[in-house]
C-alpha cells in the first residue's frame, strides 16, 4: 500500500498496543515502524528486474520481523529509559507494526514474500488497490484523534479501537466483493465461451466497487472491468494479442525466467521498434502498464537478450473520472484508444 496508509496503520496499531501506557510515543514509533519495511527500495539490488522482484522480500518477512523486533525494542528502551516495565508490550508494538505492514501489502496484487527465506513466493490476495482513500481515511481519523490535545487518553484509545475495527471490516468486505466479482466474471467467460488458462481480479484505482480482471487465454489475453452492480452480461472484456514466441531464443535468461515467475504468468510480450517488451499485466491497464522491461533486442530474424531496462507507459489521466462512471454505467469505455494497436504509438 502507499506510504501514507502504512504510516497511518502503524500509528493506529502502535497506539492500540501501548498508547494507554506511553501516550503519543506509541503513535510516533508506530509511524516509524509502519514505514521501515519499505525502505528496502533504497537498497542497490543491481538491476531493474532485481529491484522489481526483490522488493517486498526479506524486509516484509514475518520471520525477519520476529528476529529483529527484540533488537528494535532494545533500541527504543535505550532512547526511552524507565520503560522496562512495558518491555513485552513494546515487543508486540514493534512486531505488530512490522507484520501488519507486510500483511496489508499482501492484500494488493504486487506480491509480498511473507515467508522469506523459507520461500520466495510472492503472496498476493489482490483484494485492495495500492491506494484506497476510504481505508486510509478511516485510519487517519483514529490517528488524528490521538494527536488532539483536548481529547483524553481513554477517548483517544476508544477512537483508535473503533477505527481499526471498522477499517479491518472494510478489508473483509473487499474480500467478499472479490468473491462476488469472480463469480460474475466466471459466468461472463462461460457465456462468451472464452478459454481461461489463468485469471486474476483486482480492484480498480481508488475503489472496491469496480474491479479490473485479466484473463490469459490461448494466444491472447483479455482485460475487463466488472462493477459490483453489473450483471454477468454487462461485464466488459477486450481481447489483446501477445507473442510469447518472441521469448523462445532468450527463454533461459535469468531475467526472463524471473519476470515470468514473479508475474505468475500474467504478462504480455510484444515487439516495439526492434525491442522485445515484456509487460506485467497485473498493474496498470492496456497501454499504461506500470512495469515493462526490454527483455530482448531483435536484429533481423534473430533475437538476443536485452538490457532489461524498465520503461514506463504514461497513463491516460482522462480515464480517471470514467472509473466512477463505469461503476454505475456498464457502457462506459475505459480501454485506451491505442489499445487496438497494442500501444505501438507510444
Amino acid at each position: 500500500m502507499d506510504s501514507l496508509t502504512q504510516v497511518a496503520l502503524g500509528s493506529a496499531v502502535g497506539y492500540a498496543v501501548l498508547g494507554n501506557k506511553v501516550g503519543r510515543k506509541a503513535v510516533l514509533w508506530g509511524a516509524i515502524l509502519g514505514t521501515l519495511p519499505d525502505l528496502d527500495v533504497f537498497l542497490p539490488y543491481g538491476g531493474s528486474v532485481e529491484a522489481f522482484t526483490y522488493h517486498r522480500g526479506f524486509s516484509h518477512s514475518f520471520f525477519v520481523h520476529l528476529l529483529i523486533s527484540p533488537l528494535i525494542v532494545w533500541l527504543i528502551l535505550k532512547i526511552h529509559t524507565g520503560m522496562q516495565a512495558y518491555k513485552t508490550r513494546w515487543f508486540w508494538l514493534v512486531f505488530l507494526c512490522l507484520s501488519t505492514h507486510a500483511l496489508l501489502d499482501a492484500l494488493t496484487v504486487y506480491g509480498t514474500q511473507l515467508m522469506w527465506p523459507l520461500t520466495e513466493h510472492p503472496f498476493a490476495i489482490s483484494n485492495m488497490f495500492i491506494i484506497d482513500p476510504l481505508y486510509t481515511l478511516l485510519l487517519l481519523v483514529g490517528v488524528i484523534g490521538t494527536l488532539i490535545p483536548k481529547i483524553t487518553a481513554p477517548i483517544a484509545y476508544k477512537i483508535t479501537a473503533i477505527t481499526l475495527t471498522v477499517s479491518t471490516l472494510y478489508l473483509c468486505c473487499s474480500l467478499i466483493l472479490k468473491v462476488v466479482i469472480d463469480d460474475k466474471v466466471n459466468t461472463a467467460l462461460q457465456n462468451k465461451d472464452i478459454t481461461v488458462n489463468e485469471y486474476i481480479s483486482t480492484p480498480a484505482p481508488f475503489t472496491t466497487l469496480l474491479w479490473r480482471v485479466v484473463v490469459m487465454s490461448d494466444g491472447k489475453y483479455y482485460e475487463g472491468y466488472a462493477s459490483v452492480f453489473d450483471t454477468p452480461n454487462e461485464v466488459t472484456l477486450n481481447a489483446y494479442q501477445t507473442t510469447p514466441s518472441l521469448l523462445n531464443e532468450i527463454k533461459n535468461e535469468w531475467g526472463v525466467k524471473r519476470l515470468q515467475w514473479f508475474t505468475k504468468g500474467f504478462y504480455s510480450v510484444r515487439e516495439q521498434q526492434d525491442k522485445v517488451i515484456l509487460s506485467d499485466l497485473r498493474m496498470g491497464m492496456e497501454c499504461a502498464y506500470v512495469f515493462n522491461f526490454v527483455v530482448g533486442q531483435k536484429d533481423g530474424s534473430a533475437i538476443s537478450v536485452g538490457n532489461f531496462e524498465k520503461i514506463s507507459q504514461r497513463p491516460n489521466l482522462n480515464n480517471l473520472p470514467k472509473i466512477w462512471d463505469r461503476i454505475w454505467h456498464p457502457d462506459t469505455v475505459l480501454a485506451s484508444p491505442l489499445a487496438k494497436n497494442n500501444c505501438v504509438e507510444q
